[in-house]
């Protein structure tokens, strides 16, 4: 899975980075080191134009049948290998894609049992080996309220995940799917329809993409959202 990661990035340098308009001014968002679901994070789209944006998300996909917002907090990521059977997922999987940036993500290690017999985990902090922004693949919708009288749609995002690779297996079974530049064009063209051929990009990522470090456990709490998040740690015993 993918419950939590950093944007540290500035909206124009990812702007540039993924070939993308910059954010409009009253949708910038603060930097965040511990970003967590149901918080605002930008996405890549393909406007009808087809120049991409960089825009902000509600992290938690909302489908455009729910009753309520509340629904997104159990939709923040799609596995891929199900994601084209999900009446959740099929829409925006046929013309709503989207990239989400990272500057890295944070996933749990058990690393043993605590005295009260629960697993007991360790936070790493995973990014890309050459330190460049890492492109998770992601899907969009927009929801306008049951009886589609909200003026302004709210805009939620989904992030894909699949099976760990075998760097990632030492610390956890899954991981976010990250598509290289060259499937950037494909993915985020809406009027690409072909579900075979998606599906076929949502593979694990090469080994040799990735390095991760512990971190400090102060990370498993939300509201401790500094850089120090992403600093190397040593446990104490």
């Amino acid at each position: 899975m993918c419950g939590r990661f950093v944007s540290a990035s500035p909206p124009d340098e990812l702007a540039r980075y993924f070939g993308a308009e910059p954010p409009e001014p009253g949708d910038v968002l603060p930097i965040n080191y511990n970003v967590a679901p149901t918080n605002d994070i930008y996405a890549v789209r393909e406007q009808p134009n087809h120049v991409r944006k960089l825009d902000s998300f509600h992290w938690g996909l909302v489908p455009m049948w729910a009753k309520d917002t509340k629904i997104g907090s159990r939709m923040i990521n799609a596995r891929g290998e199900t994601v084209a059977q999900k009446n959740s997922f099929k829409r925006p999987l046929a013309s709503r894609r989207c990239l989400v940036p990272a500057d890295g993500f944070y996933e749990w290690k058990v690393v043993g049992m605590n005295d009260k017999g629960k697993p007991h985990k360790q936070p790493y902090f995973i990014h890309s080996t050459d330190g460049e922004p890492l492109a998770m693949a992601g899907l969009w919708e927009q929801w306008r309220g049951p009886e589609r009288k909200w003026e302004e749609a709210l805009r939620s995002v989904t992030i894909i995940t699949t099976a760990a690779n075998g760097f990632m297996t030492d610390i956890h079974d899954r991981m976010p799917v990250f598509l290289p530049p060259q499937a950037w064009d494909m993915w985020l063209d809406p009027g690409f329809d072909d579900v075979d051929v998606l599906e076929g990009v949502l593979a694990r990522a090469p080994e040799s993409l990735l390095e991760a470090h512990m971190v400090d456990p102060k990370v498993g709490k939300v509201s401790n959202k500094g850089p120090e998040n992403t600093e190397p740690y040593t446990p104490s015993s």
